[in-house]
């Protein structure tokens, strides 16, 4: 049984076709990335899959739930961390996660609303009422409140984004021990390193459809993006270059420089040779593949229409 399943998935506004037949399976205890640039569909795809907007065809499934006739179960299932800062005014930090227990009949969920708190580094601020809260303390009380009942699937909408270093790395650590006791992980995110370092499987969405989807390793591997970035340090700092070689320069400071090759047609070893053709003595080299970054910008270049 898939955590989240999606079939034939279109959804259209008047000038747009945000989702143009998307087919995702997500399975039971996945941490799973899905990126996209700014209008992708992202937003709009977890949307649907949370039950806040309708869709026109396909099939969407929570735990094997039809998110449309039995949405009161899927709503149960899931968690969702949503961009956009919205909160009640009128309410502390736990009366809010008091009152939102309160919608999935928990009446007793104190105890998890105070380890919630001490994860997210909001004891402190409790009892304070929301409006006196930062914006990154808002962000925290917002993901609390999507995990005050305990969902199987957890769904994470740029969670961190204008937060501070020390609440990701807090965030980070608790959601990865979520992840350990079984709860299914979906996070977008732009930061790309955070995806790099947290999924196991990515998918890459692009004008409402999915461009790649497969684990972070094979994304990687599989030489999209066929350039390496060299960087190579001399003895002495280096004067002008041959024409072929500049036009190739990513960087050039000192005795410092940075290439971008491709790997198919350019030769490190001619690189050196030019290199010490013009009296370079070369102390260093490193040398690095495709990182994730460069495999979404390709994909996401590539498909532009």
């Amino acid at each position: 049984m898939s955590a989240i399943s999606i079939s034939g998935l279109h959804k259209r506004y008047p000038r747009v076709h945000a989702l143009t037949g998307i087919d995702l399976e997500i399975e039971r205890g996945e941490f799973f990335g899905l990126l996209g640039p700014n209008g992708a569909g992202k937003s709009t795809l977890i949307n649907i899959v949370a039950g806040l907007t309708r869709f026109d065809t396909g099939r969407v499934t929570v735990l094997d739930r039809d998110v449309v006739s039995d949405y009161r179960s899927t709503r149960r299932l899931i968690g969702v961390v949503p961009q956009e800062l919205a909160f009640d005014p009128f309410f502390n930090v736990r009366e809010v996660l008091r009152i939102q227990s309160g919608y999935f009949g928990l009446r007793a969920n104190d105890a998890w609303i105070d380890e919630l708190m001490t994860a997210l580094m909001l004891n402190e601020k409790a009892e304070t009422n929301m409006r006196a809260l930062s914006g990154g303390m808002k962000r925290r009380v917002m993901i609390a409140q999507a995990l005050v009942h305990k969902p199987e699937v957890v769904v994470l909408d740029e969670p961190t984004a204008g937060v501070d270093v020390q609440l990701r790395k807090s965030l980070w650590t608790f959601i990865r021990r979520l992840h350990r006791e079984g709860h299914t992980i979906v996070l977008t995110t732009h930061y790309l390193e955070e995806a790099e370092a947290l999924c196991e499987r990515i998918a890459i969405l692009n004008h409402g459809e999915i461009v790649a989807l497969d684990t972070k390793h094979a994304l990687m591997a599989r030489g999209i993006g066929h350039t390496r970035r060299v960087c190579i340090t001399t003895q002495e700092p280096l004067g002008s270059l041959p024409e072929g070689l500049a036009r190739k320069v990513l960087r050039q400071e000192g005795n410092q420089i940075e290439l971008q090759l491709d790997k198919t047609t350019d030769s490190v070893i001619a690189v050196l040779d030019a290199l010490r053709s013009r009296g370079a003595v070369i102390t260093d080299l490193s040398m690095e593949g495709a990182d994730l970054e460069d495999v979404f910008v390709e994909l996401t270049q590539r498909q532009k229409p």
